[in-house]
């Protein structure tokens, strides 16, 4: 376990200095009422490359239901940097289809990460807990979904610009899916709980977690 939570570790370090130096290089850069496909293939490849690592490897699934849910939800409180979007939808630097729905749902999210971690990260709230991760997961879906339609939806609004150039820009292609990997993990531990609840029902024996 030790040696997959290194390894996670140095690829997030990897993904983000890739995600930073793009950037800085511009490669995502984009003056249509979009986000462009370079943002949005380093949206998708974490992602896609998550599950099927997940998928290939029994140890690797292991190692995710291992991790400590409650670090990881904690860590969806960043999503409060949504703020943003409504401030330069405020100025008239982002289109208000996407940056109230995306901005909104993410402090919402942002702003109850602290008490679901440490009040629904539990056999007993598992339910609620699941429910919570899902609308983080709709969230995401519906604000990169608005992102790439915005221009269509809205063609004379403000463009999507601001989205492709740092520091925003490390927010779609290193924020947005590593936010979906844990929440996608959280949901994964909390339908293991069930299980463990049937196996010993009256048994309230603590969960090991490990960091990752």
């Amino acid at each position: 376990m030790k040696n997959y939570g290194k390894l996670a570790t140095g690829l997030i370090v990897v993904w983000f200095l890739f995600a930073l130096s793009a950037s800085a290089l511009h490669v995502f850069e984009n003056n249509s009422n979009r986000i462009g496909l370079a943002v949005g293939m380093a949206a998708l490849t974490p992602i896609v490359v998550f599950f099927l690592w997940l998928a290939a490897s029994e140890s690797f699934r292991r190692f995710t239901l291992s991790l400590n849910p409650r670090i990881l939800t904690s860590a969806q409180a960043w999503r409060m940097v949504g703020f943003t979007f409504v401030l330069l939808e405020a100025r008239g630097a982002l289109p208000a289809i996407f940056a109230l729905p995306a901005g909104y749902g993410d402090m919402a999210i942002g702003a109850t990460a602290s008490f679901v971690a440490w009040k629904l990260a539990n056999p007993t709230h598992r339910n609620s807990f699941i429910l919570w991760q899902l609308l983080g997961i709709t969230d995401l879906v519906t604000a990169v979904s608005l992102g790439t339609t915005a221009g269509l939806i809205s063609p004379q609004g403000p463009s999507m610009a601001p989205m492709t150039t740092m520091p925003l820009s490390l927010i779609p292609t290193f924020l947005v899916p590593l936010f979906v990997i844990f929440h996608v993990i959280c949901i994964g531990q909390a339908r293991s709980w069930k299980a463990v609840s049937e196996i010993v029902p009256q048994t309230t024996r603590p969960t090991q977690y490990h960091a990752i």
